[in-house]
């Protein structure tokens, strides 16, 4: 008797189909392909980190600063009742404005540099620039006070050249703690200037040349306010940065020119004054909270955030 010859189907023979047995256990492991994790699980180690290193210290220094040395709002009545802290309040905030305006009038003129050079040309200025930010801050600092002290090289270049007779005093007042900190914020208002210039049309500036405007029109009209989001962007951050700053204000401004970051610092190491140093702090963090709503509210979101 022949024997019957069978066929198997090339589904069936991938399947290594052996039966209602394979075909089960085929389908079993569907469902377990599809069970991924959801957004929240991968997204549940980073909330975790930022509730533990970022949120619960805010919260646990608000607290401090309304519980220590008694519960109340005396660190704030002492904070904003007494003249000598208004006017450590007040000369933070006007070193924040003096640095950012500058920074902002130093920064333009480069960023657009930046934007219409070669690409080989701002590639090299870029690194440049990008390599400021990675020397030592305290060395950057160090520096400034050697260049701008009365016997420095800017005193002595100046007096050589006629330009002055008696050494300037460039330390121990706003000058220095301006010099000192818009060189060191400086790339921080480059670099997002940098980016929103570079996506202007350069037809835009062309055609609004052919139709009779002038440099500084277009300037004006059409750059300045496509730069702008660039600016607030660059701004705020140097604005923000500026109010907390320590190293700088302290080693070329002095106990004259005192500012909250300086505050702050005075009366947790020094003085172990935790409450009215907290909320010093938290009255920082509540600026830079309404500066923020206020660009939102003004500008709108940044592209990343929409």
């Amino acid at each position: 008797m022949a024997s019957r010859v069978t066929t198997e189907s090339p589904v069936h023979a991938a399947s290594g189909g052996v039966g209602p047995a394979a075909g089960h256990a085929g389908s079993a492991t569907v469902p377990a392909l599809r069970r991924r994790p959801s957004g929240l699980a991968l997204a549940l180690p980073a909330l975790v980190l930022l509730l533990a290193f970022f949120a619960l210290p805010v919260v646990l220094f608000l607290a401090r600063s309304v519980t220590e040395p008694q519960p109340g709002f005396q660190n704030y009545a002492a904070l904003f009742g007494g003249p000598t802290y208004l006017r450590i309040l007040l000369n933070t905030f006007i070193v924040g404005g003096v640095v950012t305006a500058v920074t902002a009038l130093l920064a333009f003129p480069v960023a657009w540099a930046l934007a219409i050079m070669p690409p080989r040309w701002s590639a090299l200025l870029f690194g440049i620039i990008v390599l400021s930010m990675w020397t030592n801050l305290l060395a950057r600092t160090y520096a400034w006070m050697v260049l701008l002290q009365q016997t420095g090289v800017i005193n002595r270049m100046l007096q050589a050249l006629g330009i002055i007779d008696e050494p300037l005093r460039l330390v121990n007042n706003l000058v220095g703690v301006t010099i000192g900190m818009v060189y060191i914020m400086l790339p921080f208002m480059i670099l997002p200037l940098t980016g929103v210039i570079r996506k202007i049309d350069p037809m835009i500036l062309q055609a609004a040349s052919l139709c009779g405007a002038t440099r500084g029109q277009a300037f004006r009209r059409i750059l300045l306010p496509l730069a702008a989001p660039g600016l607030a962007a660059g701004g705020l951050m140097v604005f923000v940065m500026s109010l907390g700053y320590f190293v700088t204000p302290a080693l070329l401004g002095g106990t004259s020119n005192m500012m909250m970051g300086q505050l702050v610092a005075q009366q947790v190491q020094s003085l172990t004054n935790w409450g009215l140093g907290a909320a010093a702090a938290f009255v920082l963090l509540a600026v830079t909270l309404l500066l923020y709503a206020m660009q939102i509210r003004l500008l709108g979101r940044p592209e990343g955030m929409r």
